[in-house]
């Protein structure tokens, strides 16, 4: 069983509904932490070594967060910045995170159709989420596509439950290490993926 790690940023979590719907419930999934940087670092004083334990005690980095700007929140690039040292999660010698599995969750008023090259933002999704590709690449870790909630602004109630029960099901596959998971890489989405597998192998 995989351990995984919740990396959520959010500046104004307690406004944002969208995010409230991906997390609830998620506590009750055995092997799942959620890690709320902005409620444990309200100054940006980042701890480095409590960092660096969480992470090597799960498998699986989930970087979650709303997606300003077109990126993350300034707290988010902060820990990337900081706690992914030289010489301990790249570099030569930096092997502490070799091996585990990396992936971006995010939350953007965008559609989908404005991400794409003849869209309104000329770029994919996945374009603009290269730093985090490569920075997992660069930490010698696994990188699987995105697991993008788009358009959050017109999402009906009953739309932002199903993305929030998909969230979940991609949490408890990541937990099972499914080997379906093989299979992901040749999706834009990890929700694509998802929706893809026959009735029977769904999580």
């Amino acid at each position: 069983m995989n351990r995984v790690l919740i990396l959520f940023a959010h500046p104004r979590f307690e406004k944002s509904k969208y995010n409230r719907a991906l997390l609830d419930g998620i506590e009750r999934i055995e092997g799942v932490t959620v890690h709320d940087l902005y409620e444990d670092y309200p100054n940006f004083n980042i701890s480095i070594e409590r960092e660096k334990a969480l992470l090597i005690a799960h498998d699986v980095l989930v970087w979650h967060f709303p997606f300003y700007m077109f990126s993350a929140p300034a707290l988010m690039k902060q820990w990337m910045d900081t706690v992914l040292e030289h010489g301990w999660a790249h570099g030569s010698q930096g092997n502490a995170l070799a091996g585990k599995t990396a992936l971006v969750t995010l939350t953007a008023g965008g559609s989908r159709e404005v991400y794409a090259p003849t869209g309104h933002y000329l770029h994919t999704l996945r374009e603009f989420l290269l730093p985090f590709e490569q920075t997992a690449l660069l930490c010698k870790m696994r990188y699987l596509p995105p697991f993008a909630v788009h358009g959050t602004y017109l999402l009906s109630d009953q739309e932002l439950a199903v993305h929030a029960a998909l969230y979940h099901r991609l949490l408890k596959t990541l937990v099972r290490n499914d080997p379906t998971l093989q299979n992901a890489d040749a999706f834009d989405y990890l929700n694509d993926w998802l929706a893809s597998l026959p009735e029977g192998d769904r999580p």
